[in-house]
């Protein structure tokens, strides 16, 4: 097993041995440096060979990893130091800040890492007891930030309940195209469990680089977003037989076009597995394996998990509740212990949906206002506030069109205050002052007023 490849990226590969020893290494350092088992160490770094073996690293210390995408502009990763009440910031050259210091001693090829210490407060009360390993920030629906925190044996039992619908074996070969800072734990940690080879795709050109790793490297898992299976679908440079080695093509982190499922079908000869994974419980439901009679749908429960639609209307949609293994062990900002946060066992995913009389799961709904944009959630409030921070506007509204690539855009309305002038194109520019580029509305229109609801509320609708 030491001796299998475990990573690819580019030129550089990494059997299982290396791996390991690597991340022991870096761990050290770490010690040495002074992190303790559960310091919140937010890890800074691009996705690459050098992020698995720096989050192994804070793992293997019982450290907790809080991942942070270098994509996010300042003020966002600033919130996430201050929401998470970081301890440490572990970060690579490409998401350098400035202030931080050098590690020292890190093994040849590895990554010109830095390290920040922060001024923590004390933790709260039961942060301890839930042998914390790892904390996803997000925005709730309302704008309001939090984070999942999960435990090592969350960790543990949420992967291997989704190892039943992935199958994931020492065989597999998994080219990689999503975001680790987004996508890790039921994915990354469990493809390494189970001791799979993991190609990073992250050179560009994308659809080349991804294309050329399925074909070349023999992939035989993909995991990847409905955007990616577009581009696969639609590139003429991507022949049939390219994809001949793959046993299974699972789609996740949004909802799969109708369009695109049909499209690879019929390029491929192989069906979608649409996937429904939720940050607070992993991957409960995935429609593996693939049935065209069942597109739109993201399978049944997998075993080890139960569901629930809860108040279903004439038309069998409801709330979705699901229960089982592996749930988020507590949100952290502001501290609500999972018992606490659940309803009497049962987490309330915000979603709407249906089964049919095979038991297999319809979302209808998503999460509300949730902008989906290739794999990635937008929350309107966010964006609002970017714009809203232009002496021009006096109040605004962010919401998502369908995109047939992306699956979602953001689009605003907004307006002015007395006797400003409109200029879409610098507020635009104050958005990418202030965010991602993705979460950077494509329109912004001007409107006299924004229409609201009977209670005062904004009528968030396109």
């Amino acid at each position: 097993m030491r001796d299998k490849t475990a990573v690819v990226e580019g030129g550089r590969q990494l059997t299982y041995g290396e791996l390991l020893s690597a991340a022991e290494r870096f761990g050290e350092v770490l010690r040495t440096a002074g992190i303790r088992p559960a310091d919140r160490v937010a890890f800074v770094c691009g996705d690459s060979a050098d992020y698995i073996i720096g989050s192994l690293a804070i793992l293997r210390l019982s450290a907790v990893m809080v991942p942070v995408s270098p994509s996010l502009m300042l003020d966002e990763t600033e919130q996430v130091f201050e929401r998470m009440d970081v301890n440490w910031i572990v970060s690579d050259a490409r998401a350098r800040r400035g202030g931080e210091e050098r590690l020292a001693g890190l093994a040849a090829g590895l990554t010109d890492f830095r390290l920040a210490r922060r001024a923590a407060g004390p933790p709260p009360d039961g942060y301890g007891a839930t042998n914390p390993a790892f904390i996803r920030f997000s925005s709730g629906t309302t704008g309001a930030s939090k984070g999942i925190l999960l435990s090592h044996e969350s960790i543990v039992a949420r992967t291997d309940a989704a190892d039943a619908a992935l199958r994931v074996t020492s065989a597999d070969v998994i080219p990689w195209v999503l975001s680790m800072s987004f996508h890790y734990v039921v994915t990354i940690l469990l493809f390494l469990r189970r001791g799979a080879a993991i190609v990073l795709c992250g050179e560009p050109p994308f659809p080349e680089a991804f294309a050329r790793a399925v074909r070349d490297r023999r992939g035989t898992l993909l995991y990847a977003s409905p955007f990616h299976y577009h581009v696969l679908a639609h590139a003429p440079f991507v022949a049939p037989a390219d994809l001949a080695g793959v046993r299974l093509a699972v789609s996740t982190a949004m909802s799969l076009p109708a369009e695109t499922a049909a499209a690879f079908a019929r390029k491929f000869g192989a069906e979608l597995a649409e996937a429904y994974g939720i940050i607070e419980v992993g991957l409960p439901f995935a429609n593996a394996p693939a049935r065209r009679d069942k597109r739109g749908s993201v399978g049944r429960a997998l075993p080890a998990y139960a569901c629930r639609i809860a108040d279903p209307g004439p038309d069998g949609v409801g709330e979705i509740l699901v229960r089982g293994p592996g749930l988020f062990d507590a949100y952290v900002s502001p501290w609500r212990p999972r018992e606490a946060a659940l309803s009497d066992g049962w987490f309330r995913t915000g979603d709407l949906g249906r089964r049919d009389a095979d038991g297999f799961l319809f979302i209808v709904g998503r999460e509300k206002n949730v902008i989906n944009f290739a794999g990635m959630k937008i929350f309107p409030a966010e964006v609002e506030a970017a714009i809203g921070r232009h002496p021009a506007v006096a109040e605004c509204m962010v919401y998502g069109v369908a995109h047939p690539q992306y699956g979602q855009v953001p689009r605003a309305r907004v307006v002015l205050k007395d006797g400003a002038s409109f200029d879409e194109a610098e507020l635009r520019r104050c958005c990418y002052r202030h965010l991602a580029a993705h979460k950077v509305p494509k329109v912004i229109e001007r409107t006299a007023a924004l229409e609201r609801t009977a209670s005062g509320k904004i009528r968030r609708t396109p």
